[in-house]
Parts: structure tokens; sequence; C-alpha cells
């Protein structure tokens, strides 16, 4: 009888390892058969060449502090300017949609945050909105160095835009005729994903951020695991987090592969400075006519946002489109494009045309 509660115990601790084995391997079996439902649904946008550059490169320009910025451009050197900025942890393809079909009549500047895609890492450690802000000036001096300009930014590009503003209070109404601000937030992020949970949520998230802060080299690791064996939960996490119900998987794909390359820095010190944001007096000083749009399934920065956004711009309007998630460009890109296409008619007319001199702050 001594020998018979051992041999109860091991039995114990292999039935429970075989079950949370069984129970991984299910979920696994599982995750996989979803993102293969989801690579099987019809996809109009399968042929689309997502990647592709606007045919100009315009860099690297060197912002402030030594940061260079991979900048691309289409459409005549004379025309009114659209500048386009992306969202956290993706990069200038995301406006792939809208330089395709406004560069015949305008001319699309496109550039990549710092750290983002084709941009480096910045010299002096700085992943600050408020740098991203310096790094607006800094193409706008090289690609539109007298304007008029739109500037155009998507969830962290928008957040830039009013970084920028904050700065530059003089560039809006001279340089700047219109901003359009798409799926993004003036502050309060979390509060607005998570409700009442937020403080709790945001508070986590710092010690996290805080702990990785001072041990990139740890959070590194962590992303190349993810990487490896991660690839099936990426892209569902993608899905759930970015886009509507009508979701090509094209573009899940292409978002998911950026996202997962976006180096470390970006996860760890530019998110912290989301969590911190609060950017909410810089609305009354943006004058100029501004259009804020908002996909109607986004999670990340949702309809109250953009109603926050739109009640305290003096000059702004707002439009919600419908089915489309945080990435509605790209989602629902013919709506986007028609709603845009309607602003610049009334902001930027075609037949507005602009000086250009040269410029001297490209390296």
């Amino acid at each position: 009888m001594a020998e018979a509660k051992p041999s109860r115990t091991l039995r114990t601790l292999a039935w429970t390892a075989g079950t949370a084995a069984a129970v991984v391997a299910a979920g696994v079996a599982a995750e996989r058969l979803a993102v293969r439902r989801l690579r099987a649904r019809p996809d109009p946008e399968a042929d689309e060449p997502l990647g592709m550059l606007p045919p100009e490169d315009l860099g690297p320009v060197r912002s402030f502090d030594g940061a260079e910025l991979r900048v691309r451009a289409a459409g005549p050197p004379d025309a009114p300017a659209l500048v386009f900025l992306h969202g956290i942890t993706l990069d200038l393809t995301t406006w792939y949609y809208q330089w395709r079909t406004f560069s015949d009549r305008y001319r699309c500047i496109l550039y990549d945050q710092r750290a983002h895609g084709g941009s480096s890492r910045p010299p002096s450690g700085d992943y600050t909105l408020t740098a991203m802000g310096h790094d607006l000036r800094a193409v706008l001096d090289v690609a539109v160095p007298e304007g008029p300009a739109v500037v155009i930014g998507h969830s962290l590009g928008g957040m830039a835009i009013l970084a920028f503003a904050d700065r530059y209070p003089e560039e809006i109404g001279s340089r700047v005729a219109g901003v359009v601000l798409a799926d993004t937030a003036a502050s309060d992020v979390l509060r607005e994903v998570f409700g009442g949970l937020g403080a709790t949520v945001g508070r986590g998230l710092r010690r996290l951020g805080t702990r990785y802060r001072s041990r990139i080299d740890a959070a590194e690791r962590l992303q190349q695991a993810g990487r490896r064996f991660g690839a099936e939960l990426s892209f569902l996490v993608a899905r759930a987090t970015n886009f509507g119900p009508d979701a090509s998987p094209s573009h899940i794909e292409h978002v998911t592969r950026i996202s997962t390359a976006a180096p470390a820095e970006v996860w760890v010190h530019t998110l912290q400075d989301i969590l911190d944001m609060d950017l909410r007096h810089v609305l009354e000083r943006i004058t100029v006519p501004t259009l804020v749009v908002v996909g109607d399934r986004d999670l990340v920065t949702p309809k109250n946002s953009a109603q926050a956004l739109r009640s305290a711009l003096p000059n702004g309007r707002a439009v919600v489109i419908t089915r489309a998630g945080h990435v509605s460009m790209m989602e629902q890109h013919e709506r986007f494009n028609e709603v845009l296409e309607g602003f610049l008619a009334e902001v930027l007319p075609p037949g507005k045309r602009r000086r250009r001199r040269k410029a001297s702050t490209r390296s």
C-alpha cells in the first residue's frame, strides 16, 4: 500500500500533462484551421501589388536628430501636394490605393516614420510623437517647401500631425491648407478601447513598457520567438484588431508582414508614448478644413475618438466608413478615396499649381 500513493501521483501528473498537451494541440489546430479558412476566402485584391513604392525617391531626408527618412513621391511636381503619414508598426505602402488614385492630379508624398519601413532608427533614441512632428516638418521642407499641402495621417500618423501642429502652429493655414485624420485619436486611447478598465490596463502596459525599455534585447528575443512560432496567431490578431468583416486576405497578410517586421523599439518606446499622449489642446489651433475619417468597426480608435476630434476642431467634419476596421483606407479604399476626393476638391483644387524651389535639407 505504501507504493500505491507515488504511483497514483505519477499517473495524475502524466494525465494532467497529457491533457494540457492535448488542449494546446487542439488550440494550435483550431488556430491553423481559422487562418486557412480566412485565407481561402474570395479575394478581389489578390493581384494588387500592395508593396509597390511610388516611383520617385526623394530621400533619405535627414531629420533634426540625424534620423534618415525614406521618402517617395508620385505625380506632377508642380501640383498641389498630399503628404501621407502611416500608422504604428506599418509603412508607407499602406497608402497604396491613395497614391495610385490621386497621383494623376496631385503630388503624392509618402514617407516611413522613424524606425519604420525603410527609415532608420534615430541616433538620438527619440521615438516620441514630438520627434515625429519634427520629421513631418523635415519632409515638408524637402518635398513641399512652399505649399500648399494637405497632410493625411492614419492612426500614429494622425497623432504625428497633431504633434507637428503643436510645435509648428504657424504652418497651419500657411503651408498646410488642410488636414485628414483617419482612424486616430488625440488622447485616452486605452479608455476608448477598454472603457472603465482603461486605467488598469494602462498601468499594466506601462509597467511592462518600463521593464523592456531598458532591456530591448529581451524584447527583441520575445519578438523573434513570436515571428518563428506565432505566424498564424499574428494573422488572426491583425484580422481581429485592424479589419472589419469583409477583410481581404491579401490586406491582412500585408499588414501582418509589415507589423511583425517592425523593430522592438517601436513596440516599446513609441507605444509607450502613445499611452501617455494628450494632444487635445492642439485641436483648437487647427483652423484649416479638417476631415476626420473612421471605420465603423474600428476597435483601436473607435467612433467615440472620431467624435471627440470632430467636436474639438474649429473647422472639422467627420465621415464614418461602413464595414471598415482600423485600416479603413485599405479595407474600404474605394469609399475612402471617394470621401477624400470630395474633401480635396474643396481644399486643394487641382488647377491650383504651386511654385517649386530647391530645398537644402536632403542628406
